[in-house]
């Protein structure tokens, strides 16, 4: 299994979960894609961490007031989060958590885009975010689904220097990548047509399976929620799922066009 030491600047390099009930979640992700939990860091409300053969996954911690929805959230590496942040503000963002040293393992904040679209920004300190990506059981492709397409465009590549491309620019699907080709690491959909009513500009990630169908049986097995079918894409068959609190969340498996890793 490939390991990363470090992201570039501006990728996807940390997701976290917020979660009305770590136990649960504990349990499912688990048991789902083999992490294992680390105990609960008191000194910073609780907060741990998932490994997936000893390697950083992901982070979770209990939800701070119960009238939020449990949600994964996606962070983006930057060399000064103070800066960012100030980007953003200059770009159309809202901050809504300022920057903020976490002791000695890094720098983070949390900000909108022009189209209300929270994202994270994390400027590494001794952790360095996760590990592996793009297989089994790790986070496998992020993606933001905007109605505001090409202020979101020019919001990332200004705030977070992203390099980008245009995987599509036809009308009925605009899409643009950070990175290009096999190296892109990220993508900005225009969703004005996709998303329904009521729910707002957002971040997804894609965790890596083996089989998606599989995984998603066993997610209804363990309490959680098909939220859209499997389905073969040009990029590996894809669905979305909930974990049992309400979490959701996508799958991202080869197809039979797309031979295994």
């Amino acid at each position: 299994m490939p390991t990363r030491d470090t992201a570039i600047i501006g990728a996807p390099c940390w997701v976290d979960l917020m979660t009305s009930d770590t136990q649960r979640s504990r349990n499912f992700y688990g048991q789902l894609f083999g992490w294992t939990a680390e105990d609960p860091a008191q000194e910073f409300g609780g907060y741990f961490n998932f490994r997936k053969d000893g390697a950083l996954i992901a982070g979770c911690m209990a939800s701070q007031r119960q009238e939020m929805p449990d949600v994964w959230s996606v962070y983006l590496a930057t060399d000064d989060a103070r800066k960012a942040v100030d980007a953003a503000t200059a770009h159309g963002g809202q901050v809504l958590v300022e920057a903020m040293d976490v002791a000695d393992l890094g720098t983070m904040a949390v900000v909108t885009d022009p189209g209300g679209a929270a994202i994270g920004i994390w400027q590494p300190g001794r952790h360095q975010g996760f590990g592996v990506v793009g297989e089994p059981g790790s986070p496998s492709w992020f993606e933001l689904h905007t109605r505001d397409y090409e202020a979101a465009v020019t919001f990332y590549r200004e705030v977070f220097g992203w390099d980008t491309h245009a995987l599509s620019d036809t009308p009925e699907f605009p899409y643009t990548t950070l990175g290009q080709g096999e190296n892109s690491l990220a993508g900005i959909m225009d969703a004005t047509n996709f998303l329904p009513d009521g729910v707002p500009a957002h971040w997804s990630v894609y965790f890596g399976v083996a089989d998606t169908d599989a995984a998603l049986a066993q997610v209804v097995d363990l309490g959680g929620s098909i939220t859209q079918a499997a389905e073969d894409t040009p990029y590996g068959r894809l669905a979305a799922a909930a974990d049992p609190t309400g979490a959701q969340f996508k799958l991202v498996g080869p197809n039979d066009a797309m031979p295994a890793r």
